[in-house]
C-alpha cells in the first residue's frame, strides 16, 4: 500500500474535507483510504498557544499544505518554522479575503516560495497528484504516540521514515535502549505483515510499555542512531529575533519530534546541553525555540554537527 503523509496548516474544517478524524493530542491527524493509497494529514491543534506542536507536526509530512486564512504573525511563524525546517515541498493557497500580493511578499525568499498556488477549491485534485517519498535504509519508526489497549497491551503510532519494518521483528527503542518486539503490524486498521517508508503505522509491541516511551523516540536496530545529552550545531539566528544569544541561556529545542530544554555552553562552536539524552542523526535540523516571547518565538536553527 503505498503512503503520503501531509502536514496540514490550516483551519481544521479543511481536513475534514480530506479523510477522517484519528488520533487527537496537541497534534490531530486525519487518514483516508483511496485507490490503494493511505494519506495522513496532521495538524498542529495546539499551535498558535504552543509553538512546539507546530514543529513537531510539520516533521512529520513529506509534504506541506499551507491554507491562508489570515496575514498575522502567525502566518508569518508558520513560514519561518518552514523555512528553517527546508519543506520545499508542498501547496500553498489562501481565503479570498486574503491579498494574494501581501501573502507573496511574505514567502519571498523562503521555501514557501516553491509551492503550487492553487485556488482552495482544486486543493484535493492536487493533493492527489503527490507521489510517496521514501528512503531507503534500516528501518526507523519515529514515535509519536503511545498507548496502552486492553487486550493487545502497548502500541506506539509513528511514521517509517526509512527502511521497511516486518512482524515479529527485533528492534531496540532509544534513546533507552530497550528490546522490542514487534507483535503485529496495522496500516489504517488493517494487519498487515510488512510496511515500507513513509508509512505511517500501528505497532502492538512487546517489551516496553507507554512510561517507557516518548515523543520522539525511534524504533530501528543498534548503531543505526546516535544518543547524547550534549550537541554541535552550525547555528543561524533568525533575523527576526533580535535579542543576542549568550552562555548560560536557556532554551527548547525541537530535533524531529523530540523536544528538550538546553542550555547553550559555548558559542564558538555553538554547542548544547540538553536536560535529557536525544537520538538523532548528523545532519538532523536542531531548531532553538523561546516559546515565552511575545514576538517571534523561533530563535534560530542550525544542523547538528556532532
Amino acid at each position: 500500500m503505498k503512503s503520503v503523509n501531509f502536514t496540514l496548516l490550516a483551519d481544521e474544517s479543511i481536513a475534514k474535507d480530506f479523510g477522517k478524524k484519528g488520533t487527537t493530542t496537541d497534534i490531530t491527524i486525519y487518514d483516508k483510504k483511496e485507490s490503494g493509497v493511505l494519506r495522513t494529514w496532521t495538524l498542529p491543534t495546539s499551535f498558535p498557544d504552543k509553538i512546539q506542536s507546530l514543529l513537531q507536526a510539520i516533521n512529520m509530512g513529506e509534504y506541506v499544505i499551507l491554507h491562508v486564512a489570515k496575514l498575522d504573525k502567525f502566518t508569518g511563524e508558520q513560514i519561518i518554522a518552514l523555512d528553517v525546517l527546508g519543506k520545499e515541498k508542498g501547496i500553498l493557497s489562501h481565503s479570498f479575503d486574503v491579498d494574494r500580493n501581501t501573502l507573496l511578499s511574505m514567502i519571498k525568499g523562503t521555501v514557501v516560495e516553491k509551492y503550487a498556488l492553487v485556488e482552495p477549491e482544486n486543493l484535493k485534485k492536487e493533493i492527489d497528484l503527490l507521489e510517496p517519498i521514501s528512503r531507503d535504509g534500516p528501518a526507523q519508526i519515529v514515535v509519536d504516540h503511545c498507548f496502552d489497549v486492553k487486550g493487545v497491551g502497548t502500541v506506539i503510532l509513528g511514521k517509517l521514515s526509512k527502511g521497511t519494518i516486518k512482524v515479529y521483528e527485533n528492534l531496540k527503542i532509544f534513546p533507552k535502549g530497550s528490546d522490542v518486539v514487534v507483535k503485529s503490524i496495522q496500516m489504517h486498521d488493517d494487519s498487515v505483515e510488512n510496511a515500507s517508508s513513509p508509512a505511517r503505522v500501528g505497532l502492538a509491541v512487546k517489551g516496553v510499555t507507554p512510561d517507557d516511551v516518548q515523543r520522539g523516540d525511534v524504533l530501528c536496530m543498534p548503531d543505526v542512531v546516535q544518543i547524547s545529552q550534549e550537541i554541535e550545531i552550525d547555528y543561524v539566528q533568525s533575523k527576526f529575533f533580535k535579542d543576542k544569544i549568550s552562555e548560560n541561556q536557556m532554551f527548547l529545542v525541537n530535533i524531529g519530534l523530540q523536544i528538550r530544554p538546553v542550555k547553550i555552553v559555548s558559542l564558538t562552536p555553538v554547542k548544547l546541553s540538553l536536560g535529557k539524552p536525544i537520538v538523532y542523526e548528523k545532519g538532523d535540523i536542531c531548531v532553538i525555540l523561546k516559546p515565552e516571547s511575545t514576538s517571534i518565538r523561533i530563535v534560530g536553527s542550525g544542523k547538528i554537527t556532532k
